[in-house]
């Protein structure tokens, strides 16, 4: 741990973990939405009140708005439903919220070659300063523009590990000035650089190491300077050539353990901007080491107890107080980083890169760079880190008042868009691109003392801010005309504003007519009976000074009312589920009707125009029209106008081709059966005994019509009491039967029949001639032979007779 300490904290894995468990946790924060009508529901006594309850929640202030029996709360209500119970526009207090903007210079447009301009006169937030005035519940938002100037001013701090690690190191950095002077000239012209370094508390209680040891802490030969918990070498300059030479006068010193009291150096140099010099500018600090760090709770093994202050002791440019105050913590780093404006670039090894990456994610614009073994590759590691950090625009606000929420919204480079946290940021910027991001401002509730609050938004690591002042409106504008002791207030105990009386301490009733301590609760409740019955104001509220004041529903849109609260206005008769058929309104249980509407449920319409037939008549002469329905007197008609006849002359024929093309897909509409034919209802029956018959409660006319087949189908057809048009029909065709046909195809068969007979004697018969006729010409050529009867020419005989020359006849 310290110069003169052995002791092991663990691998760095450990130390991972210790960084990742200090990250602050999210707090999450869920508010119930209320159900129904919350401005009736908050109970409001004042029209203030009111209006803190939602930005939908007006105030009546006419004097005659309350009926008999309702409370004053009863004035808080939603802008329609005030205006549907009557009162006027003119009449409601509803202010709103506004925005003024109080300074909005324009963002520098500058190039790098157009001469120097003062930091303090390049502007790359818009607008500057503005006025918000909050109405609860009610947003306000406003336009921030964000471009990243050219040329800008840069101060760069390189505060250094000195332990003995970091010797090779800190020969390359002796020419750093002068190298980062020429590359920053690239980005800058105008460009500082300073040179701090650190190493390691050196006091401890229980030290064993010689004085001597301290005051070289190397081994062997080596010389090596005292340690030192944090020197400022060099003051931010632009003098490359300076740094040069005052970092090659460093020497390096000795450290027992691996981590180092870095935290220390970086809140010194965040804290002590006159030592450093920072300027309102973009403020780098590059932070180089080999190794870990110490935070805060590692003081108390070296008996340093006392939490860091966070306040600059620097005397001589030495950090004297490390023996007196323990670490910093990560996130009191975090803040004295952030409100300084500060971007930290850590020039780290390979080897503690992990431990880094996790700090990095805890550090708002902070940048890990993998530093080589020697450091060679420094110069590169800052540009590079530089431009990752400069092409990222993220907004934070500072603590928002109780009750006030923010939101973000922002429009990048290529049209990308992000909301949340995402809304806080943008990426890739380049110099002289221009963001904007859209930030709403909400109120959910007046502060307590209802004075401003101010908060400040700004993008991290720049010094440039918008300043943000908070009024809040929790009072109406017509409490300021209101009148104290007002004679209306039964003779000056309250202050009548905004239509009604705001009662003095002690002091109760409408027009604050009761003390509390003058009446008896059993001389209050007589006077909230009706006729001297039992009920104190029917059930339905609560004595207040001598008078009902009723009760709220569950439902806001429902109302107790009148001196007793005998009233209401949800128990009227109803019609289609609607209250007074939704024509109308409902008084004290009674429905008081809407023009041409009548009835106890206002659900009988005076209108006649639904009862006028084709032919222009009520009904078409054959009803009356009662509640806009016709009630027909001719019993043969039917429908809405009393236009329908099922049982009158040609109604089958009417229905016929329709009937057909539905029921058995056939005649002159089988193609067109879907668009002309589906104004009936079509039931099939299996026989003619299943169609309905008559003596229904409607009219109903049986049908018998032939196809162009000359088969009969059988239907029924009527207009039911929902003046629905039915039709019933037999489900089988009833076509001519067989005898007719048989005949035919049994004569025609026969005759088939006949003339192969025919034809087969005819053959027979030609063919006996033709046999005829060649046996006679056989016997007529057997005649006519001419050889011997003796002997048959052509005969051969069958032995054959040889003589064997050598019979001797012996």
């Amino acid at each position: 741990m310290y110069v003169a300490s052995e002791i092991n904290h663990g691998d760095k894995m450990d130390l991972k973990l210790l960084l990742i468990s200090t990250s602050l946790g999210v707090i999450c924060y869920s508010s119930a939405q209320k159900e129904g009508n919350e401005c009736i529901k908050a109970n409001a006594k004042s029209c203030g009140e009111c209006i803190q309850v939602a930005a939908k929640c007006g105030w009546c202030m006419d004097p005659e708005f309350l009926k008999q029996g309702e409370a004053t709360s009863t004035r808080c209500d939603e802008l329609e439903s005030l205006r549907k119970r009557g009162c006027s526009s003119a009449k409601v207090e509803n202010p709103r919220g506004s925005q003024l903007v109080l300074k909005n210079k324009a963002v520098t447009n500058r190039n790098k070659g157009e001469g120097k301009l003062r930091p303090e006169d390049i502007t790359q937030i818009q607008p500057q300063k503005l006025t918000l005035s909050l109405r609860s519940g009610e947003p306000q938002s406003f336009n921030l523009k964000f471009k990243r100037a050219e040329d800008y001013p840069i101060d760069l701090y390189y505060l250094m590990d000195l332990s003995y690690s970091m010797k090779d190191d800190l020969e390359n950095v002796k020419n750093l000035g002068t190298q980062l002077m020429v590359e920053m000239s690239k980005i800058t012209s105008d460009f500082r650089i300073g040179f701090g370094s650190f190493v390691e508390k050196t006091v401890m209680p229980y030290i064993s190491t010689t004085p001597a040891k301290l005051l070289n802490p190397c081994t062997g030969d080596q010389n090596c300077t005292s340690p030192f918990s944090y020197k400022n070498v060099l003051k931010l300059t632009s003098n490359g050539q300076e740094f040069n030479t005052l970092v090659g006068q460093q020497q390096i010193s000795g450290n027992l353990d691996s981590p180092e009291g870095g935290f220390d150096a970086i809140m010194q140099v965040a804290v002590c901007g006159e030592h450093i010099g920072w300027r309102n500018v973009t403020r780098l600090l590059v932070f180089s080491t080999d190794a870990g760090f110490h935070f805060a709770g590692d003081g108390k093994l070296g008996g340093i107890v006392l939490p860091n202050d966070g306040k600059c002791h620097l005397e001589n440019n030495m950090y004297t107080m490390s023996h007196y105050y323990d670490y910093p913590s990560i996130a009191h780093l975090v803040q004295k980083l952030s409100d300084n404006n500060i971007q930290t670039i850590f020039a780290i090894t390979e080897e503690f890169q992990p431990v880094y990456m996790e700090l990095k994610n805890l550090i708002p614009k902070s940048a890990v760079g993998t530093l080589s073994a020697n450091s060679s590759n420094v110069i590169n590691l800052i540009i590079d880190a530089y431009n990752s950090l400069s092409s990222e625009v993220i907004l934070e606000n500072s603590k928002l008042p109780e009750g006030v929420t923010i939101m973000y919204q922002s429009r990048c480079k290529n049209g990308l868009t992000g909301e949340g946290e995402m809304g806080r940021k943008c990426s890739n910027i380049s110099i002289g691109d221009e963001v904007s991001f859209t930030i709403s401002i909400t109120a959910k509730q007046c502060p307590k003392m209802g004075k401003p609050e101010s908060i400040k938004i700004k993008p991290l690591g720049f010094n440039e801010e918008v300043e943000i002042t908070l009024n809040f409106i929790c009072e109406c504008d017509c409490h300021k005309d209101g009148i104290e002791n007002s004679e209306i207030c039964h003779n000056g105990n309250g202050t009548y504003e905004c239509g009604t009386c705001r009662c003095n301490e002690g002091r109760i009733g409408r027009q604050c007519e009761c003390s509390t301590n003058e009446v008896t609760s059993e001389d209050l409740d007589k006077s909230c009976r009706k006729d001297n019955g039992t009920d104190i104001c029917s059930n339905n509220g609560d004595c207040v000074c001598g008078a009902c004041e009723c009760k709220k529903r569950e439902s806001p849109e429902e109302r107790y009312s009148g001196m007793f609260c005998e009233c209401d206005n949800f128990n009227c008769d109803r019609s289609n589920n609607k209250l007074c058929g939704g024509h109308g309104r409902c008084e004290c249980r009674v429905c008081i009707c809407e023009a041409n509407w009548t009835g106890s449920a206002c659900d009988c319409s005076l209108d006649t125009t639904t009862c006028l037939a084709s032919n222009k008549q009520i009904c078409n002469g054959r009803g009356t029209c009662e509640c806009g329905t016709c009630k027909c007197t001719d019993p043969k008609f039917q429908g809405p106008t009393c236009e329908i006849c099922p049982t009158c002359p040609g109604v089958c024929e009417q229905h016929k081709e329709c009937v057909q093309c539905r029921a058995f897909g056939t005649g002159e509409k089988k193609d067109t059966c879907e668009r002309d034919c589906s104004y009936f209802n079509l039931i099939k029956v299996k026989d003619r005994d299943k169609l309905p018959q008559p003596g229904q409660a409607f009219p109903l006319m049986h049908c018998k019509e032939r196809d162009a087949n000359d088969c009969w189908f059988y239907y029924t057809y009527a207009v039911n009491n929902k003046t629905e048009k039915e039709v019933h029909v037999v489900e089988t065709l009833d076509c001519p039967a067989g005898p007719d046909i048989i005949p035919i195809v049994a004569g025609v068969v026969a005759g088939i029949v006949l003339i192969g007979l025919a034809l087969l004697l005819i053959w027979k018969l030609l063919m006996i001639i033709h046999d005829r006729r060649e046996f006679a010409k056989f016997e007529k050529e057997k005649m006519n032979a001419k050889w011997d009867t003796g002997e048959n020419p052509i005969y051969k005989s069958a032995v054959t007779t040889v003589v064997n020359p050598k019979y001797e006849g012996k």
